[in-house]
């Protein structure tokens, strides 16, 4: 159960970090058929009535893909067609923003860049704007684009379907998003679709009935999710509803979020405003449909449930906003030790999942010992700084065991340099001096990588802490303990046979360390006192 806590904790952390990568796509390998006489160039700008980034003039389709990390993907896949009432794309509030909340969740985000009509100014907003006062302008303008849109819809199906090996996604989990006039294209691509290109299931965003080419509401089973606001001014609440009641009459499963406030594009941009959570209604009902459990989940992990873990990850995310430092973890047993005889020579082992894991995988070295462990799996310097009088201080040992940093390098609760690592231990370790109590500074374990937010290249970054601890402890007279020396390979990672995943030590690993640890208690336990008791 411990190990389920600290693998989700990794897993928050790593799904949080950002994209692997972002790369275009294109669509067609000559000309897009049907527009091979168009001459003009695509074109973005930035200054526009909408006061957002905005691409127009698209002549060649593409997808921008995002694609999470290996370690978080859960081979879903969502096209997401940006709004801009056929003139521009809203790329960042509808497209890109949106691709790594995706991301996040462990979804590969490809965000389509369709065909649009010609903008014959810098300024497509303003064009539209115009044109809106004159249906018979506006049609003429539209009606020939929106069949050469939902044949990129298509063709951008059609293609993740037919790479879905090399995207890492799986052929039956593709969907696809359209905000406003994006959710024209969606919807005519859902109508008209053949199996080849029709998306699993679909999320009309604020979608443009008006021109949309009408079709079939699909027999194959097509989850929606759709979202509008009441006070769309542009008046698409109504097309929201219609789309809801006709996927209710078909049978097919269909989830409407209609919020009383929210206006029209509000997209990723936050208004402070119930519609601002929009994007975690589609979280919810993405892991209802089972579209968000990891594609590789690790062979351990496979004997619990979805429940297990989602009761584990809350409870995780609880502590991080409440308890940050987690004090609650041994209040209760730091109340029973308080009530019972002490041994004077107690060690408390303060560290993270390193040291908390050893009393499970190697009890034999607690056994008949006044050892106390005090590892929280996860975490950094700062939050053992926090709990340091609670369960080190408070409990009087003669000496303290602290193993720490690996997680700080990991970047856990955010980037932080070396020297501040450092600064943090050496607080500890100087607290603990000022109460008595003997200090016994740990290394780092090596470690090459870290398999929950990989590509930090710790390696140097733990040798170099290293030095400064073991510096450290002999100005001051502590004991420095060197698990390093004995279980680095030669990349200066931790050596395979000692451990499962390059960083926690495996039953081979503890072996190696309890005869260090044992000599390094016994060194501390010979010293002479050098602090005051308060």
């Amino acid at each position: 159960m411990k190990k389920l806590i600290c693998w989700l904790f990794f897993f928050i952390a790593l799904s949080s970090s950002g994209v692997l990568a972002q790369d275009i796509i294109t669509l067609y390998a000559d000309k897009a058929p049907g527009s091979e006489t168009w001459t003009w160039e695509e074109r973005e700008n930035s200054q526009n009535p909408w006061n957002t980034r905005i691409v127009y003039n698209v002549v060649k389709p593409t997808l921008l893909a995002y694609l999470p990390k290996p370690e978080v993907a859960t081979g879903t896949a969502v096209v997401i067609a940006p709004g801009g009432g056929m003139h521009a794309l809203s790329i960042d509030s509808e497209g890109i923003e949106v691709a790594k909340w995706l991301n996040s969740k462990g979804v590969a985000a490809f965000v389509l860049k369709y065909r649009l009509v010609r903008s014959l100014t810098d300024n497509p907003p303003q064009e539209l704007q115009a044109k809106l006062g004159n249906a018979t302008k506006m049609r003429e303008d539209i009606s020939p684009i929106v069949p050469l849109a939902m044949q990129d819809g298509f063709t951008a199906i059609q293609y993740l379907r037919s790479h879905a090996k090399e995207l890492n996604i799986k052929p039956d989990q593709i969907g696809m998003m359209g905000f406003s006039a994006g959710g024209t294209v969606l919807m005519s691509v859902v109508y008209n679709a053949i199996a080849e290109n029709r998306p699993n299931f679909i999320m009309p965003i604020y979608a443009w009935g008006m021109p949309v080419i009408q079709g079939k509401v699909p027999t194959e089973k097509t989850p929606m999710f759709a979202v509008v606001a009441s006070d769309d001014e542009l008046k698409l609440t109504s097309y929201s509803l219609d789309i809801y009641h006709q996927w209710q009459n078909a049978g097919q499963p269909a989830e409407l979020h209609v919020y009383e406030k929210g206006g029209h594009g509000f997209g990723m941009r936050v208004k402070k405003l119930p519609s601002d959570t929009w994007i975690e209604r589609l979280g919810d009902w993405l892991k209802q449909h089972g579209w968000l459990e990891l594609q590789n989940k690790p062979e351990w992990l496979q004997k619990y449930t979805p429940e297990q873990i989602e009761a584990y990850q809350k409870r995780q995310e609880y502590l991080l906003r409440n308890d940050w430092g987690n004090l609650s973890k041994y209040a209760e047993a730091n109340q029973k030790l308080k009530t019972e005889v002490k041994s004077e020579n107690r060690v408390v082992l303060l560290g993270n999942s390193i040291t908390e894991f050893w009393s499970n995988l190697s009890p034999e070295f607690f056994a008949g010992k006044p050892y106390i462990n005090r590892g929280i799996s996860g975490q950094t310097t700062s939050q053992m700084l926090v709990r340091f009088r609670a369960d080190v201080i408070d409990l009087q040992p003669h000496t303290v065991v602290i193993e720490a940093g690996t997680n700080d390098i990991a970047q856990n609760t955010g980037a932080i340099s070396l020297e501040a690592i450092a600064a943090n231990l050496l607080t500890m370790a100087e607290l603990a001096q000022a109460h008595g109590i003997r200090v016994i500074i740990s290394s780092v374990l090596p470690a090459y990588d870290f398999p929950w937010r990989p590509g930090l290249e710790p390696a140097d970054k733990i040798v170099r802490l290293n030095q400064m601890l073991k510096e450290y402890a002999r100005k001051n007279n502590w004991v420095y303990l060197d698990y390093y020396s004995a279980m680095v390979d030669e990349r200066k990672g931790l050596k395979k046979i000692f451990s499962e995943d390059g960083v926690h030590p495996n039953q081979a690993g503890y072996r190696v360390m309890a005869p260090l640890a044992e000599q390094a208690i016994n060194q501390a336990m010979k010293m002479k006192k050098l602090g005051v008791k308060k």
